[in-house]
């Protein structure tokens, strides 16, 4: 109810979202610079948790992913031939898993986009051994994002992850290969959680060395076998709370709504770019007019590109509102809504788009008016971070849902 509300009243929109699925897409760019994601799809394990879309590790199917990939980067890398990029990701999964071939797929991004940002990976603790660090330092990996969840045995059975008794010890290596950016995820709203828990957790990412501690609501997906449910509302809203106080006590500043930094560190955000392309199975990308999202199925993925063709992906088409609402939505949770960078984008000045409802949000509260812009109140945080809980439900889990039980839908409306 509330995410139609809201499509209703910023986006001025009555008809459901419509994806279609279609063949060799390419979206338009305008002459800025653009994000690069790619997908590494493979696991050790599956935990019950996660909602991405990734399959069990398999050498032979890993090397017939490696090759699809490579092709897709050389199919569409020519069609942004020296695109400027100001950041690259690698996702999973657990990319890690193919860290010998990093190397080719980071230099056949090279060899067709104008890299300027810096590489990213999202790593496991089991990833973090001085070899794999060394690799990836030399492949020029910058910044990394360990998905810890937890060092609390109670807060990870929930989760279905297992407990890895050298977590720790493990993640104070880190510190000496001198990342740009450390970055220790954190999960709350689990099941045995206490306010004592998450600030233990908090306080040991920052003994660990963390630079960034990304804090996430459990939230559990309808398509997932969680055996265990999420805290209630009023829970993550007091843990939300006294984890901002937390932060701050420990000298971190909130960066978005669920993100907090060093003061003074270099910040990341892999879901909060204007514009940029995905690689890889169920990955997304964003162009001017167009969101699409590649097949959830590794298969399909890779038998495409191996006829050289780029697998099936379903599309949202945009409109001018649509587009604008969708920067406001991710601007908003950076916490910082910047009208020049809206002007580059689409054109046209921030307060021409969205008049009244800026001026709304203001007399709410929900934020507040700076020389360049505008900032998300406490109060403005909170509100999102119930907002986009409410937009995963509605959105994000109809749709990965879907792609998950059925690979290549001929449509999906929402």
């Amino acid at each position: 109810m509330l995410t139609t509300i809201l499509r209703i009243l910023i986006a001025r929109r009555l008809k459901p979202f419509i994806f279609e699925k279609r063949e060799d897409v390419s979206l338009d760019y305008k002459d800025h610079s653009i994000g690069i994601y790619v997908h590494i799809p493979f696991c050790r394990k599956i935990c019950a948790f996660c909602p991405y879309y990734k399959v069990l590790y398999e050498k032979n199917l890993s090397e017939g992913f490696r090759s699809a990939l490579l092709t897709e980067i050389e199919i569409v890398g020519d069609r942004y031939r020296n695109r400027e990029v100001d950041s690259v990701y690698f996702g999973g999964g657990t990319p890690a898993l193919l860290i010998d071939h990093l190397p080719e797929i980071v230099s056949r991004l090279r060899k067709f986009f104008d890299i300027r940002g810096d590489f990213a990976i999202e790593l496991h603790s089991l990833d973090l051994t001085e070899e794999n660090l060394e690799k990836l330092k030399s492949t020029g990996f910058e910044m990394v994002s360990v998905g810890v969840q937890s060092f609390s045995k109670e807060c990870l059975y929930p989760l279905g992850r297992e407990e890895d008794n050298n977590t720790k010890k493990k993640l104070s290596i880190l510190k000496d290969f001198r990342f740009k950016t450390i970055d220790i995820d954190l999960i709350f709203g689990i099941p045995n959680q206490s306010i004592e828990t998450l600030r233990e957790d908090f306080k040991t990412a920052v003994e660990l060395g963390a630079t960034q501690i990304s804090t996430y609501p459990f939230i559990d997906f309808s398509f997932l076998k969680n055996t265990e449910k999420p805290l209630g509302k009023k829970e993550k809203r007091i843990m939300l709370g006294r984890l901002t106080e937390i932060a701050k006590e420990m000298g971190f500043e909130r960066t978005s709504v669920w993100t907090f930094a060093r003061k003074g560190s270099q910040r990341y955000s892999s879901v909060t770019r204007d514009s940029f392309i995905g690689f890889g199975p169920s990955a997304s990308s964003l162009g001017d007019n167009s969101f699409k999202t590649n097949t959830f199925s590794l298969g399909t993925y890779i038998d495409a590109l191996n006829e050289r063709r780029l697998p099936p992906s379903l599309v949202l088409d945009f409109d001018i509102m649509t587009r604008a609402s969708y920067w406001l939505f991710w601007n908003s949770y950076n916490m910082d809504i910047n009208r020049d960078s809206f002007y580059r984008l689409f054109g046209i000045n921030l307060e021409e788009i969205f008049p009244w409802q800026l001026k709304l949000a203001e007399l709410l509260g929900i934020i507040r008016t700076y020389e360049r812009g505008y900032r998300l109140t406490e109060r403005g945080a909170y509100y999102f971070h119930l907002v986009e809980q409410e937009y995963t439900h509605k959105y994000i889990d109809k749709i990965w849902g879907i792609q998950k039980t059925k690979s290549d839908p001929d449509r999906i409306i929402i």
